[in-house]
Protein backbone atom coordinates (compact mmCIF):
# COMPACT_ATOMS: atom_id res chain seq x y z
CA UNK A 1 0.00 0.00 0.00
CA UNK A 2 1.00 3.24 -1.45
CA UNK A 3 1.01 5.89 1.25
CA UNK A 4 3.14 9.35 1.18
CA UNK A 5 5.03 9.67 4.58
CA UNK A 6 7.19 12.40 5.89
CA UNK A 7 10.17 11.33 7.02
CA UNK A 8 12.85 13.62 9.37
CA UNK A 9 16.50 12.01 8.25
CA UNK A 10 18.55 12.90 10.88
CA UNK A 11 22.06 13.62 9.91
CA UNK A 12 25.40 14.39 11.92
CA UNK A 13 27.39 17.53 10.47
CA UNK A 14 30.12 18.28 12.15
CA UNK A 15 29.12 18.77 15.26
CA UNK A 16 25.83 19.29 14.96
CA UNK A 17 22.51 18.03 13.46
CA UNK A 18 20.44 18.40 10.20
CA UNK A 19 17.44 17.81 9.89
CA UNK A 20 15.80 16.86 6.44
CA UNK A 21 12.08 16.21 5.22
CA UNK A 22 11.78 14.39 2.40
CA UNK A 23 8.22 12.81 1.17
CA UNK A 24 8.54 9.67 0.07
CA UNK A 25 5.64 7.46 -2.19
CA UNK A 26 6.62 3.76 -1.23
CA UNK A 27 7.97 2.21 1.85
CA UNK A 28 10.46 -0.10 -0.18
CA UNK A 29 12.25 2.97 -1.73
CA UNK A 30 12.29 4.61 2.02
CA UNK A 31 14.15 1.62 2.92
CA UNK A 32 16.60 1.88 -0.22
CA UNK A 33 17.63 5.46 0.71
CA UNK A 34 20.78 6.10 1.76
CA UNK A 35 22.53 9.59 1.73
CA UNK A 36 25.86 9.71 2.12
CA UNK A 37 27.42 12.99 2.76
CA UNK A 38 30.48 12.42 4.46
CA UNK A 39 32.66 14.36 1.36
CA UNK A 40 30.19 17.48 1.67
CA UNK A 41 32.18 20.78 1.86
CA UNK A 42 31.42 24.81 1.64
CA UNK A 43 34.48 26.71 2.67
CA UNK A 44 37.46 26.07 0.20
CA UNK A 45 41.23 26.95 0.91
CA UNK A 46 41.80 30.49 -0.32
CA UNK A 47 45.41 29.32 -1.66
CA UNK A 48 43.42 26.95 -3.79
CA UNK A 49 41.25 29.47 -5.27
CA UNK A 50 43.23 31.30 -6.05
CA UNK A 51 46.38 28.94 -7.29
CA UNK A 52 49.22 31.06 -6.29
CA UNK A 53 50.86 27.79 -5.32
CA UNK A 54 50.44 26.07 -9.30
CA UNK A 55 53.64 26.26 -10.94
CA UNK A 56 55.24 29.14 -12.80
CA UNK A 57 54.38 27.78 -16.01
CA UNK A 58 50.29 28.43 -15.48
CA UNK A 59 49.55 31.31 -17.00
CA UNK A 60 47.02 32.83 -13.90
CA UNK A 61 46.16 36.03 -16.04
CA UNK A 62 44.05 33.96 -18.38
CA UNK A 63 40.46 33.49 -15.69
CA UNK A 64 39.47 33.99 -12.62
CA UNK A 65 36.35 32.84 -11.30
CA UNK A 66 35.72 34.66 -7.89
CA UNK A 67 32.57 32.93 -6.70
CA UNK A 68 33.96 30.21 -4.40
CA UNK A 69 35.92 33.37 -2.35
CA UNK A 70 32.62 35.09 -2.70
CA UNK A 71 31.13 32.13 -0.91
CA UNK A 72 34.03 32.17 1.58
CA UNK A 73 32.95 35.42 2.52
CA UNK A 74 29.28 35.06 2.67
CA UNK A 75 29.29 32.46 4.81
CA UNK A 76 31.82 34.16 7.19
CA UNK A 77 29.31 37.15 7.04
CA UNK A 78 26.15 34.56 7.37
CA UNK A 79 26.09 31.48 10.38
CA UNK A 80 23.11 29.75 9.03
CA UNK A 81 24.46 29.63 5.27
CA UNK A 82 26.15 26.70 5.41
CA UNK A 83 23.19 24.98 7.18
CA UNK A 84 21.57 26.02 4.47
CA UNK A 85 23.63 24.78 1.54
CA UNK A 86 23.96 20.99 3.47
CA UNK A 87 19.91 21.18 3.25
CA UNK A 88 19.93 21.96 -0.13
CA UNK A 89 22.94 19.37 -1.08
CA UNK A 90 21.57 16.73 0.35
CA UNK A 91 17.97 17.32 -0.68
CA UNK A 92 19.43 17.04 -4.10
CA UNK A 93 21.59 13.71 -3.29
CA UNK A 94 18.32 12.32 -2.42
CA UNK A 95 16.70 12.81 -5.15
CA UNK A 96 18.68 11.89 -7.60
CA UNK A 97 19.39 9.12 -6.07
CA UNK A 98 15.90 7.87 -5.72
CA UNK A 99 15.46 8.57 -9.28
CA UNK A 100 18.41 6.15 -9.77
CA UNK A 101 20.82 8.74 -10.44
CA UNK A 102 24.09 9.01 -8.75
CA UNK A 103 24.72 12.25 -6.76
CA UNK A 104 28.67 11.77 -7.88
CA UNK A 105 31.70 9.75 -7.85
CA UNK A 106 29.69 7.17 -5.22
CA UNK A 107 27.35 8.67 -3.69
CA UNK A 108 28.51 12.20 -2.81
CA UNK A 109 31.95 11.43 -4.14
CA UNK A 110 34.96 12.13 -3.54
CA UNK A 111 36.01 10.08 -0.47
CA UNK A 112 32.20 9.88 0.74
CA UNK A 113 31.61 6.13 0.07
CA UNK A 114 29.05 4.78 -1.76
CA UNK A 115 25.53 4.03 -0.20
CA UNK A 116 23.13 4.18 -2.44
CA UNK A 117 24.56 5.69 -5.61
CA UNK A 118 22.30 4.63 -8.97
CA UNK A 119 23.85 3.57 -12.38
CA UNK A 120 24.51 7.08 -13.68
CA UNK A 121 27.43 8.00 -15.28
CA UNK A 122 30.55 7.27 -17.10
CA UNK A 123 28.50 7.51 -20.17
CA UNK A 124 25.72 5.23 -19.50
CA UNK A 125 21.79 6.32 -19.45
CA UNK A 126 21.31 7.52 -16.21
CA UNK A 127 17.82 6.62 -16.01
CA UNK A 128 15.35 9.94 -16.35
CA UNK A 129 15.60 13.21 -14.95
CA UNK A 130 13.06 13.97 -11.89
CA UNK A 131 11.02 16.41 -13.70
CA UNK A 132 10.19 16.77 -17.47
CA UNK A 133 9.89 19.70 -20.04
CA UNK A 134 11.65 22.75 -20.96
CA UNK A 135 12.25 25.66 -17.70
CA UNK A 136 12.04 28.96 -18.57
CA UNK A 137 13.89 31.27 -16.55
CA UNK A 138 13.48 34.98 -16.96
CA UNK A 139 16.56 37.18 -16.85
CA UNK A 140 16.70 41.07 -15.97
CA UNK A 141 20.55 42.47 -16.63
CA UNK A 142 21.12 45.45 -14.97
CA UNK A 143 24.03 47.45 -16.69
CA UNK A 144 26.40 49.55 -14.23
CA UNK A 145 28.33 52.21 -16.39
CA UNK A 146 30.80 54.64 -15.60
CA UNK A 147 31.99 55.63 -19.18
CA UNK A 148 29.43 55.16 -22.28
CA UNK A 149 31.80 52.62 -23.81
CA UNK A 150 30.89 50.79 -20.65
CA UNK A 151 26.88 50.99 -21.33
CA UNK A 152 26.59 47.77 -23.49
CA UNK A 153 24.47 47.45 -26.07
CA UNK A 154 20.51 45.98 -26.42
CA UNK A 155 22.67 43.80 -29.09
CA UNK A 156 25.73 42.69 -26.65
CA UNK A 157 22.99 41.61 -24.27
CA UNK A 158 21.19 39.66 -26.62
CA UNK A 159 23.95 38.05 -27.45
CA UNK A 160 24.94 36.47 -23.91
CA UNK A 161 20.84 35.50 -23.84
CA UNK A 162 21.87 33.41 -27.18
CA UNK A 163 25.01 31.88 -25.70
CA UNK A 164 22.96 30.64 -22.78
CA UNK A 165 20.30 29.31 -24.23
CA UNK A 166 22.56 27.36 -27.27
CA UNK A 167 25.08 25.55 -24.16
CA UNK A 168 22.52 24.77 -21.93
CA UNK A 169 20.37 23.22 -24.64
CA UNK A 170 23.19 21.92 -25.87
CA UNK A 171 22.60 23.72 -29.23
CA UNK A 172 26.24 24.99 -29.79
CA UNK A 173 28.26 25.06 -32.97
CA UNK A 174 31.29 23.76 -31.60
CA UNK A 175 29.81 20.32 -29.92
CA UNK A 176 32.14 18.58 -32.69
CA UNK A 177 34.71 19.66 -31.06
CA UNK A 178 34.30 18.04 -27.54
CA UNK A 179 36.83 14.57 -27.94
CA UNK A 180 35.09 11.14 -28.56
CA UNK A 181 35.54 9.74 -24.71
CA UNK A 182 33.05 12.60 -23.67
CA UNK A 183 30.45 12.93 -26.38
CA UNK A 184 28.37 10.45 -24.83
CA UNK A 185 28.82 12.22 -21.67
CA UNK A 186 27.01 15.52 -23.38
CA UNK A 187 23.89 16.78 -21.44
CA UNK A 188 20.96 19.29 -22.67
CA UNK A 189 19.27 20.80 -19.33
CA UNK A 190 16.56 22.21 -20.86
CA UNK A 191 17.02 25.04 -19.80
CA UNK A 192 15.88 28.34 -21.37
CA UNK A 193 16.43 31.66 -20.61
CA UNK A 194 14.46 35.03 -21.93
CA UNK A 195 15.22 38.62 -21.73
CA UNK A 196 12.93 40.22 -19.57
CA UNK A 197 13.96 43.50 -18.82
CA UNK A 198 17.53 45.94 -19.12
CA UNK A 199 17.85 48.36 -16.74
CA UNK A 200 20.77 50.74 -17.08
CA UNK A 201 22.71 52.88 -14.39
CA UNK A 202 25.08 55.63 -14.51
CA UNK A 203 27.51 55.64 -11.70
CA UNK A 204 30.48 57.59 -10.29
CA UNK A 205 32.25 53.92 -9.39
CA UNK A 206 34.97 53.24 -11.67
CA UNK A 207 35.03 49.98 -10.54
CA UNK A 208 32.72 47.63 -7.70
CA UNK A 209 34.83 44.77 -6.09
CA UNK A 210 33.41 41.52 -5.52
CA UNK A 211 31.64 42.55 -2.55
CA UNK A 212 28.32 42.66 -3.87
CA UNK A 213 28.62 46.35 -3.73
CA UNK A 214 27.16 46.57 -7.58
CA UNK A 215 24.02 45.11 -6.76
CA UNK A 216 23.26 47.87 -4.72
CA UNK A 217 21.91 51.21 -4.85
CA UNK A 218 23.21 54.64 -3.24
CA UNK A 219 20.94 54.22 -0.64
CA UNK A 220 22.34 51.33 0.51
CA UNK A 221 19.22 49.77 -0.73
CA UNK A 222 19.55 46.11 -3.21
CA UNK A 223 18.57 46.20 -6.63
CA UNK A 224 17.67 42.34 -6.57
CA UNK A 225 14.13 42.09 -8.65
CA UNK A 226 11.74 39.17 -7.40
CA UNK A 227 14.69 36.88 -6.99
CA UNK A 228 12.14 33.95 -7.02
CA UNK A 229 11.26 34.48 -10.44
CA UNK A 230 14.19 36.07 -12.31
CA UNK A 231 18.19 35.38 -12.89
CA UNK A 232 19.43 38.80 -12.12
CA UNK A 233 22.33 39.40 -14.29
CA UNK A 234 24.58 43.21 -13.41
CA UNK A 235 26.94 44.07 -15.62
CA UNK A 236 29.80 46.32 -15.02
CA UNK A 237 33.79 46.77 -14.38
CA UNK A 238 34.39 44.62 -11.55
CA UNK A 239 38.16 44.88 -11.57
CA UNK A 240 41.15 43.25 -10.15
CA UNK A 241 41.33 41.22 -13.30
CA UNK A 242 37.88 39.15 -12.32
CA UNK A 243 35.76 37.95 -15.05
CA UNK A 244 32.59 37.41 -12.88
CA UNK A 245 31.17 35.86 -9.78
CA UNK A 246 28.00 33.89 -8.48
CA UNK A 247 25.78 33.16 -5.55
CA UNK A 248 25.32 29.70 -5.06
CA UNK A 249 21.46 28.14 -4.03
CA UNK A 250 20.70 29.08 -0.10
CA UNK A 251 22.28 32.28 -0.19
CA UNK A 252 20.31 35.79 0.60
CA UNK A 253 17.62 36.84 -1.50
CA UNK A 254 19.19 40.59 -1.87
CA UNK A 255 22.14 39.09 -3.42
CA UNK A 256 21.03 36.58 -5.30
CA UNK A 257 22.71 36.57 -9.22
CA UNK A 258 25.16 36.83 -10.81
CA UNK A 259 28.16 39.45 -11.91
CA UNK A 260 29.65 39.74 -15.38
CA UNK A 261 32.38 41.94 -16.51
CA UNK A 262 31.43 44.09 -18.91
CA UNK A 263 34.80 42.92 -21.18
CA UNK A 264 33.53 39.25 -20.47
CA UNK A 265 29.70 39.72 -21.64
CA UNK A 266 27.85 38.57 -24.95
CA UNK A 267 29.74 38.49 -27.93
CA UNK A 268 30.30 41.75 -29.24
CA UNK A 269 30.61 45.26 -28.20
CA UNK A 270 33.00 45.37 -25.33
CA UNK A 271 33.32 41.99 -25.10
CA UNK A 272 37.39 41.23 -25.35
CA UNK A 273 39.43 37.78 -27.03
CA UNK A 274 39.87 35.39 -25.84
CA UNK A 275 36.70 35.53 -23.44
CA UNK A 276 34.15 36.94 -25.99
CA UNK A 277 32.20 33.94 -26.53
CA UNK A 278 30.19 34.57 -23.88
CA UNK A 279 31.06 31.55 -21.88
CA UNK A 280 31.89 33.29 -18.41
CA UNK A 281 27.99 34.07 -18.53
CA UNK A 282 27.35 30.17 -19.08
CA UNK A 283 29.96 29.52 -16.52
CA UNK A 284 28.37 31.47 -13.83
CA UNK A 285 24.86 30.79 -14.08
CA UNK A 286 26.15 27.23 -13.67
CA UNK A 287 27.12 27.79 -10.40
CA UNK A 288 24.05 29.96 -9.72
CA UNK A 289 22.26 26.53 -10.61
CA UNK A 290 24.72 24.89 -8.16
CA UNK A 291 27.64 23.66 -10.03
CA UNK A 292 31.30 23.70 -8.60
CA UNK A 293 34.38 23.96 -10.58
CA UNK A 294 34.77 20.66 -12.08
CA UNK A 295 38.25 20.35 -9.73
CA UNK A 296 35.99 20.72 -6.46
CA UNK A 297 38.52 23.47 -5.79
CA UNK A 298 40.92 21.21 -4.30
CA UNK A 299 43.26 18.23 -4.62
CA UNK A 300 42.48 14.87 -5.93
CA UNK A 301 40.04 14.10 -3.04
CA UNK A 302 37.42 17.22 -3.50
CA UNK A 303 34.77 16.40 -5.32
CA UNK A 304 32.47 18.69 -7.81
CA UNK A 305 29.73 15.87 -6.74
CA UNK A 306 29.15 15.20 -10.14
CA UNK A 307 29.41 11.22 -11.04
CA UNK A 308 30.39 11.68 -15.29
CA UNK A 309 32.98 14.65 -14.51
CA UNK A 310 36.44 13.26 -13.91
CA UNK A 311 38.10 14.40 -11.13
CA UNK A 312 41.33 16.88 -10.99
CA UNK A 313 43.07 18.85 -8.81
CA UNK A 314 43.53 22.37 -10.46
CA UNK A 315 41.98 24.34 -13.42
CA UNK A 316 42.89 24.38 -16.76
CA UNK A 317 43.72 27.28 -19.01
CA UNK A 318 44.15 28.89 -22.24
CA UNK A 319 43.34 26.24 -24.94
CA UNK A 320 45.07 22.93 -23.28
CA UNK A 321 45.71 19.79 -25.64
CA UNK A 322 44.03 16.69 -25.07
CA UNK A 323 44.02 14.83 -23.26
CA UNK A 324 45.72 17.06 -20.39
CA UNK A 325 45.70 14.63 -17.13
CA UNK A 326 45.81 14.64 -13.16
CA UNK A 327 44.60 12.43 -10.60
CA UNK A 328 45.60 8.99 -12.80
CA UNK A 329 42.32 10.71 -15.63
CA UNK A 330 41.68 12.83 -18.72
CA UNK A 331 40.47 16.20 -17.51
CA UNK A 332 37.08 17.04 -19.03
CA UNK A 333 38.81 21.00 -19.84
CA UNK A 334 35.90 21.60 -22.58
CA UNK A 335 33.82 21.54 -19.64
CA UNK A 336 31.84 24.79 -18.75
CA UNK A 337 33.23 24.84 -14.98
CA UNK A 338 36.82 24.74 -16.15
CA UNK A 339 38.72 27.63 -16.48
CA UNK A 340 39.51 27.07 -20.18
CA UNK A 341 39.32 29.64 -23.22
CA UNK A 342 35.59 30.69 -24.06
CA UNK A 343 36.46 29.23 -27.53
CA UNK A 344 37.70 25.58 -26.05
CA UNK A 345 34.90 25.54 -23.86
CA UNK A 346 31.61 23.21 -25.30
CA UNK A 347 29.64 21.02 -22.52
CA UNK A 348 27.91 20.39 -19.58
CA UNK A 349 27.48 16.79 -18.71
CA UNK A 350 24.43 14.90 -18.28
CA UNK A 351 25.32 14.42 -14.37
CA UNK A 352 25.79 18.27 -14.33
CA UNK A 353 22.35 18.52 -16.14
CA UNK A 354 20.73 16.17 -13.20
CA UNK A 355 22.13 18.25 -10.67
CA UNK A 356 21.08 21.40 -12.01
CA UNK A 357 17.52 20.54 -12.77
CA UNK A 358 17.14 18.72 -9.08
CA UNK A 359 16.88 22.46 -7.85
CA UNK A 360 13.66 22.91 -10.14
CA UNK A 361 11.46 20.03 -8.02
CA UNK A 362 9.10 20.93 -5.44
CA UNK A 363 10.71 21.67 -2.61
CA UNK A 364 13.98 23.06 -4.27
CA UNK A 365 15.95 25.48 -3.77
CA UNK A 366 14.73 26.98 -7.06
CA UNK A 367 11.22 25.34 -7.55
CA UNK A 368 9.46 28.87 -7.96
CA UNK A 369 10.94 29.03 -11.70
CA UNK A 370 9.45 25.48 -12.78
CA UNK A 371 5.95 25.22 -14.01
CA UNK A 372 4.72 22.12 -15.37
Amino acid sequence: MKNNILIIFLISLSACVSESVLEVNDLDTLNQIKIDMSDFYVYTDQSQNTYTNLSTNENLSQKTCFTMNNLNRLLREDNNLEKKMYDIEYNTRSLLVRNNLKPGNGNGGGNGGGNGGGNGGGGSDPGPTPITGIINIPVIVHVLYNTSSQNISDSQIVSQILVLNEDFNATNGDLNLVPSEFTDNIGNTEIEFSLSQIIRKQTSRTSFGTNDDIKFNSQGGSDVISPQTYLNIWVGNIGGGILGYAQFPGGSSSTDGVVIGTNYFGTNGTATSPFDKGRTGTHEVGHWLNLRHIWGDGRCNRDDFVSDTPKSDRPNYGCPNYPTSHCRSADMTMNYMDYTNDACMQMFSIGQKDRMRALFVEGGARDSFYAP
